[in-house]
């Protein structure tokens, strides 16, 4: 009976050196998310989480091998709100519970403060803020993973100019860092090629009363109007357009590519609302269009604006890893900056600010419900 229990213990310790030796093997890394997924725009943030979800899925596959042990990728998600003092708060949160690499924050208004609390932490962050003031503080290790609104606004304003013939425009603006900054930049833009402003309006982000403002900028006739904010606004904002007889095209950055125009503004969106979209057109790429299907097969819906930047700016982390050697987010970055990544959403490539270098953008509009390419930039 004693050589049994011996042999049973034998046993049960041979085991247990097995096991502690199999997670010896493996190193955790996490990955965190900071987005809205609660409020108006929750439809951006649970794509922009499902984007880094599936690539976190798909690096696990791999088995990325760094240092003799197997890379394992957790996602840790946290909702921001959209909100600059819940943004610091996740930020802090993230930092303190050693998350060295952020996906995010979605908003403009949120990455420019949170961004304090990501460099003092040794934390890299890669956002779809395009805010030129993002990118202007100096952090060594933020990436701005599309576009800036001085890339999305200019061409905006040269495709009013040169292919609308608009020679007076409205602009209106939500007041977020991220509404205002584009609307700036189209206005500026829009100057520069011979067009008139003749009206700048203000609203927020949580309006979806644009009666007042549509009815000022309908006395001055422009054939456009330019507006910085999101596609919960821009929606119901089409609509109130028609009701008007506001006879103008409504042109904004790539928040107002999303499906969710067609959801929010149904048909008066159709051939009215012209948007920058900040990637690659799904319909002509092969790689593009099969993440699409692979997409849509694990989420069963079509990804949003941002998810695909997200899943490619994962994946091209986790290469980084393997090909650096490291882990450590300054040496991650720093091969991120050196090396280019082709991904679904074409080539990421960064400045030494963090800016992506030759951001694509196509302009688009909605015809019967559905999102049509009309230039590329």
């Amino acid at each position: 009976m004693q050589n049994i229990f011996l042999k049973s213990t034998l046993v049960a310790a041979a085991a247990l050196v097995c096991a502690s030796g199999a997670l010896a093997q493996e190193q955790v890394v996490k990955i965190g998310h900071s987005g809205p997924l609660s409020g108006p725009n929750t439809f951006a943030g649970r794509d922009n989480d499902n984007g880094v979800r599936l690539a976190i899925e798909d690096l696990n596959a791999r088995k990325i091998n760094v240092g003799g042990k197997t890379l394992k990728f957790e996602l840790v998600s946290e909702d921001d709100q959209c909100d600059a003092k819940a943004g610091v708060a996740v930020a802090q949160k993230f930092v303190d519970s050693g998350v060295r690499y952020v996906m995010g924050p979605y908003c403009s208004g949120v990455t420019i403060p949170s961004s304090r609390v990501y460099d003092g932490g040794g934390t890299m962050v890669s956002t779809v803020g395009t805010n030129p003031k993002i990118t202007q503080a100096g952090y060594k290790n933020l990436f701005r993973i599309v576009a800036s609104d001085v890339q999305a606004g200019a061409n905006m304003a040269t495709y009013a100019a040169n292919v609308l013939k608009a020679k007076k425009v409205g602009v209106i603006d939500d007041r977020t860092a991220f509404g205002q900054g584009l609307a700036d930049e189209f206005s500026k833009e829009a100057q520069k090629l011979g067009m008139t402003v003749v009206g700048r309006e203000f609203t927020t982000d949580k309006a979806t009363d644009f009666m007042a403002i549509l009815t000022n900028l309908k006395a001055k006739q422009p054939e456009a109007i330019f507006y910085g904010g999101y596609a919960p606004q821009a929606a119901p904002m089409a609509r109130q357009m028609k009701q008007l007889g506001l006879n103008a095209k409504l042109l904004g950055g790539d928040t107002l590519c999303s499906p969710e125009m067609i959801k929010l503004g149904g048909d008066a969106v159709d051939n009215v609302v012209y948007c920058a979209y900040a990637g690659t057109l799904v319909e002509k790429d092969p790689a593009a269009q099969a993440f699409h299907d692979k997409f849509k097969k694990r989420f069963g819906q079509n990804p949003d604006v941002y998810g695909p930047f997200y899943y490619d700016q994962t994946m091209n982390i986790g290469e980084a890893m393997q090909k650096s050697g490291s882990i450590d987010p300054a040496k991650v970055g720093a091969y991120m900056h050196q090396h280019a990544y082709k991904g679904v959403m074409g080539e990421y490539a960064y400045d030494d600010k963090g800016n992506r270098v030759k951001a694509p953008v196509v302009v688009m509009t909605f015809e019967a419900g559905k999102a049509k390419p009309l230039a590329s930039y």
